[in-house]
């Protein structure tokens, strides 16, 4: 495991969705000594099917690099918007392949939620929560923030340019960091 490696993620595919702006903005606030590394291969992933995740098959590449960017990564933080009630059929399948493969066990995640919605997308959240469990991650809570941006807060670069979001994004970062450098430290 890389010491000081952070996996972003983002659960929306949209390029300019809020999610996404998030996730690039986070990247830019990464701690000193720490780097960073966006994932941008969900839509690379096939469906998944159990039938092609055990020893007897070949993975395909897309899961392959997933699964490499997590096993080498200390830490994971993620962006996921609610879609229809729930995580998007995209993201889901994205943490779907992670059950099978062991890198994610003990890894310390954390999400920021930056939903503007009324019900600031506690569904998708909730089951984010339980399906991580199920992977064996290692939420760390104190990191996982609710952070509302709206779309007016977005720039042409898909960036968040709100300054309130610069603040608690870059403290769930600092948490999160150094949970996983006190975790690796043991």
């Amino acid at each position: 495991m890389s010491s000081k490696t952070l996996l972003m993620i983002s659960g929306s595919l949209r390029l300019g969705s809020t999610n996404t702006a998030a996730i690039n903005t986070a990247a830019r606030l990464t701690p000193v000594g720490w780097t960073t590394e966006v994932y941008r291969g969900m839509n690379e992933l096939p469906h998944f099917n159990p039938d092609d995740d055990d020893e007897s098959v070949t993975v395909v590449d897309g899961v392959v690099r997933l699964r490499s960017a997590i096993g080498t990564s200390a830490a994971i933080l993620i962006c996921t918007p609610e879609y229809a009630g729930a995580l998007p059929g995209s993201f889901k399948n994205l943490l779907d392949w992670t059950v099978g493969g062991m890198e994610i066990v003990g890894k310390p995640v954390a999400w920021l939620n930056v939903s503007a919605h009324a019900t600031h997308a506690a569904d998708a959240h909730e089951s984010l929560r339980k399906v991580l469990g199920f992977t064996g991650a290692d939420i760390v809570d104190a990191a996982c923030v609710d952070i509302p941006v709206a779309r007016a807060d977005i720039g042409g670069d898909v960036l968040v340019t709100a300054d309130a979001f610069e603040v608690a994004a870059t403290e769930s970062l600092r948490v999160l960091t150094d949970y996983a450098a006190a975790v690796t430290a043991d």
